[in-house]
């Protein structure tokens, strides 16, 4: 089987910036435990596995530890590859998720990739999990952000959303890794979507992602479809409306995630993609 596989940065110019990305190309799919094997050698948070030719494809995504159902910031990144090597303009991926299209342009020299996440939906989140998740972290509810509650949150993978007060609870993050990633899994979810709101139209955010065997995640495409789902849902923000997500900072991987949230239906989030280097 002829097959290639990429590297590339999502949501940044600098390739030591935004977060890397495999990007596996095949005619067909290989086995999930090939799959398995080579994103746990590629050691990146994802690695997507994508099939087909043409405008239409399919996709899967695997961290080093396990299949999950979406990543946004493998899928810009495979957007990229698809604009550098078959040319810009809409594809359409079928995710485990659903169908998610993906837009790529060139911009400034810069190859931009936007996705259309799946239609986003969210729920409460209970209070044994917020307990849970605020002692896996070390946090307390006095930190949390009165005006955006816990939730869970879900735009094609699910998250928990916890929103902080201050930048300071959010610029220091040290949790039980094992506690925390048993929660995760007794409750499905995909990462922990950590948040400080600076203004209306600009959040920070850190995601902890121990169920893919990975203590954060640079700059979470997934997440932030997620969070813009819910903030329009719930009534928080006005849609349509253009928020900026700034994540990765805390790790020296700076990276800015762009999420265009509409009346209805799916979340927009576009970055810029880049050949990673070593």
């Amino acid at each position: 089987m002829s097959a290639t596989l990429h590297r590339y940065v999502a949501f940044a110019t600098d390739p030591a910036g935004g977060n890397p990305a495999g990007v596996w190309f095949g005619d067909t799919l290989p086995t999930a435990a090939t799959m398995q094997r080579i994103a746990s050698e590629v050691g990146f948070s994802e690695t997507v596995f994508i099939a087909g030719t043409g405008h239409e494809r399919i996709a899967r995504y695997f961290s080093p530890e396990a299949e999950v159902p979406f990543c946004g910031h493998a899928t810009i990144a495979a957007g990229a590859v698809l604009g550098e090597t078959c040319g810009d303009g809409r594809y359409l991926l079928a995710t485990p998720a659903g169908e998610v299209p993906v837009t790529v342009e060139v911009r400034d020299g810069v190859r931009m990739a936007a996705l259309v996440s799946v239609t986003p939906r969210h729920a409460a989140a209970s209070a044994t999990l917020v307990d849970a998740a605020l002692a896996a972290l070390g946090w307390t509810h006095a930190e949390l952000d009165p005006a955006i509650a816990p939730a869970r949150a879900y735009a094609g993978a699910w998250h928990l959303v916890l929103a902080v007060r201050e930048a300071a609870r959010l610029a220091s993050l040290a949790y039980d890794f094992q506690r925390l990633k048993a929660l995760m899994l007794d409750d499905g979810l995909t990462t922990l979507q950590l948040v400080w709101r600076e203004r209306a139209d600009l959040f920070h955010a850190r995601n902890p992602f121990p169920v893919g065997g990975v203590v954060e995640d640079p700059a979470t495409g997934a997440a932030a479809a997620a969070l813009g789902g819910y903030l329009r849902d719930a009534g928080l923000i006005e849609a349509p409306v253009r928020i900026r997500i700034r994540q990765g900072e805390a790790m020296g991987r700076p990276g800015l995630l762009v999420v265009d949230i509409p009346h209805s239906g799916g979340i927009i989030v576009s970055g810029t993609a880049v050949p990673w280097a070593p």
